[in-house]
């Protein structure tokens, strides 16, 4: 007897560097595309420098696949009429669902200024976005607040301002800790805001590469997950193991206080997210049709 798949799942993928990247990229996008994502997005790079791959790989997923795709769109590093040019042509390409983010100041500058020509934040970005077409928009949430916030009720109002503004979803940055989402659930709800709320998941490939990122972005490694890969540098195939039970264990949890929606960030890989949505119960439409 056939489980109904009551999970929905989203990929989020970086526009490749050169060849050999662009070959692991497209093997992933093929490889997951028969678990009928609801979308998969492609990111957008500090001061908005993969523009050109961005639009490039997004125009290719629409073109040669069945993929819902949705770009990034940030506004940092360019003017309101610059932004909104971009959205107006991915409108006319048909695209209705946008990822709108304020993004990440260049590299070397340390405090963000806005442009005094450009969207300030992510929330006026989404609110000129609404003024090019009605797009379906996610945003961006922190569990554990933003870097640059002075507070978590301060980062709470910044989210609050972008769902008011018209976004649909927030789309948290990875976590490892479930009670920290659930806490920043809880927090949100008490706020008033009423979108969905969806975990990013962050399946572990390289452990120093995570926690590179984690210092990056405020988010925090428990103490039981360095301890699962202490001494496995050299044992690739037994952090890949570790790594599956990890996110496997993360999402199912997840599951049993009601989320039912998952964003995985697969850094252009598949094999761990293939296994992690195995394990939901997300499977091939043509192997779910084989079971019933």
């Amino acid at each position: 007897m056939s489980r109904k798949q009551s999970v929905a799942v989203s990929f989020e993928f970086f526009p490749p560097a050169d060849e050999a990247m662009e070959k692991t990229l497209w093997e992933s996008i093929r490889y997951l595309e028969p678990l009928n994502p609801r979308f998969v997005s492609v990111t957008y790079g500090a001061d908005g420098s993969t523009r050109e791959r961005t639009h490039n790989v997004v125009s290719r997923v629409q073109k040669e696949t069945q993929l819902n795709c949705v770009p990034h769109l940030t506004c940092i590093g360019a003017s309101r009429g610059e932004v909104l040019d971009i959205a107006r042509m991915y409108w006319d390409q048909g695209i209705r669902h946008i990822v709108a983010l304020r993004g990440d100041a260049p590299a070397g500058v340390e405090k963000y200024e806005p442009r005094a020509d450009g969207f300030a934040y992510a929330s006026d970005l989404v609110a000129g976005l609404k003024t090019v077409g009605d797009f379906e928009i996610s945003v961006a949430a922190y569990p554990e607040k933003h870097p640059e916030a002075s507070s978590a009720e301060f980062d709470l109002d910044v989210l609050k301002r972008k769902i008011d503004a018209g976004a649909d979803r927030a789309i948290t940055q990875f976590f490892y800790d479930t009670d920290l989402f659930l806490r920043f659930r809880d927090a949100c709800a008490a706020k008033g805001i009423d979108k969905p709320i969806v975990p990013g998941i962050l399946p572990i490939t390289r452990f120093p590469q995570v926690t590179r990122f984690a210092k990056r972005c405020g988010a925090s490694i428990p103490s039981w997950l360095e301890h699962r890969f202490d001494g496995l540098e050299n044992n690739p195939e037994t952090r890949k193991l570790i790594s599956a039970s990890v996110a496997i264990d993360q999402v199912h949890q997840l599951q049993k206080h009601g989320v039912d929606q998952f964003h995985f960030y697969t850094l252009n890989r598949s094999e761990l997210t293939y296994a992690i949505c195995h394990a939901l119960g997300v499977r091939p439409k043509d192997a779910k049709a084989a079971n019933e």
